[in-house]
């Protein structure tokens, strides 16, 4: 039987595998997001960027749906890692410097994505 605890760690490593691979093979689908002229050539210093954070976030993925050490390591870390994006989320979204939707999108993932890491690392139930 399936937990609350190990249906947020799967449901949280499916879409951080997903928001990581996008981030390192197309990034540009994310910085156009980001763009007040959706158009424009994104900066080579943004898909940089989010490349070296499409790989971190791969890697994190894959460890959250491995079992073992680096699991629980995974884990421990998820609700640090998704409570400073929210943070910084929200203060993107307030800054009004986000255009159309995007700042209530991306504060939408984030939270989702705290919410599940919290559930992952506290629910009960083994694994």
């Amino acid at each position: 039987m399936t937990t609350v605890r190990e249906l947020a760690r799967i449901s949280l490593g499916l879409i951080r595998l997903v928001n990581g691979l996008i981030a390192l093979i197309a990034p540009t689908i994310i910085i156009r997001r980001f763009l007040a002229t959706p158009n424009t050539e994104p900066p080579q210093v943004a898909v940089y960027g989010l490349r070296m954070f499409g790989i971190r976030t791969v890697l994190i993925a894959l460890d959250l749906l491995r079992g073992g050490p680096n699991r629980d390591h995974a884990r421990n870390v998820a609700p640090i890692i998704h409570a400073s994006d929210l943070i910084t989320a929200t203060l993107v979204m307030r800054s009004g410097r986000a255009p159309g939707g995007t700042g209530p999108l991306i504060v939408a993932i984030s939270g989702l994505n705290t919410v599940l890491a919290v559930l992952a690392l506290l629910a009960r139930g083994k694994g």
